[in-house]
């Protein structure tokens, strides 16, 4: 993990840990350029040094910065260091202030009575939700190439106090770049168990 203070790109200082997993952890930080917040992504691929991996990186963060819709946060930035207190492949993203979709049923589990057991949204509510989500799910699979999340499970989902809910976490995105091979078409590896689909798991993707 990255400590607070930590400046990265003479631009990017972080705040504090947003979260944290095994392909990496994602940062709250202050863009010092334009005095706004910003999340940073660190994707710590199995060699950092690896250039396919670093090509996979850099292709990913272009697809993901040309998408524009309002379930998906805008990706502005890539870099990549390789110095032994910061090293790792980083995206900059907008920062969407609030808690998941995880943490608000946990909540809700914990803080209304009878605690402990599930509390149901409004129907309507989370019919909304996933036509917002189907919608940004259509959008990024018809791109050209296709862009595919790879992770949605509630950690990945943020509701807004203004009924919107917002799709993070794009460390595990995958798209094709035209003219390239399977075999040449390789991503960040990852996946998380219980969500993610069986050929995921067995990487044949």
């Amino acid at each position: 993990m990255l400590d607070p203070g930590t400046v990265l790109q003479n631009r990017y200082k972080i705040l504090r840990p947003l979260g944290q997993g095994g392909m990496g952890a994602v940062y709250l930080a202050e863009d010092n350029r334009l005095g706004s917040k910003v999340a940073l992504k660190q994707v710590l691929p199995e060699h950092t040094d690896n250039a396919l991996a670093r090509k996979a990186f850099e292709r990913e963060a272009r697809l993901l910065a040309n998408l524009d819709h309002s379930v998906l946060p805008t990706v502005s930035d890539y870099f990549i260091e390789d110095n032994d207190e910061a090293a790792g492949l980083f995206l900059v993203m907008k920062f969407i202030p609030g808690d998941d979709l995880e943490k608000v049923l946990r909540n809700r589990r914990n803080n209304i009575a009878p605690r402990g057991e599930p509390k149901p949204f409004a129907v309507d509510e989370v019919l909304s939700w996933a036509d917002q989500l189907l919608d940004a799910l259509d959008y990024m699979h018809t791109q050209g190439p296709p862009v595919i999340h790879r992770d949605i499970k509630p950690e990945n989902m943020k509701p807004t106090s203004r009924g919107k809910i917002i799709l993070l976490d794009f460390g595990l995105a995958k798209g094709r770049a035209s003219g390239m091979s399977q075999s040449r078409n390789r991503s960040v590896p990852g996946y998380t168990p219980n969500y993610a689909p069986v050929e995921q798991i067995l990487r044949a993707d």
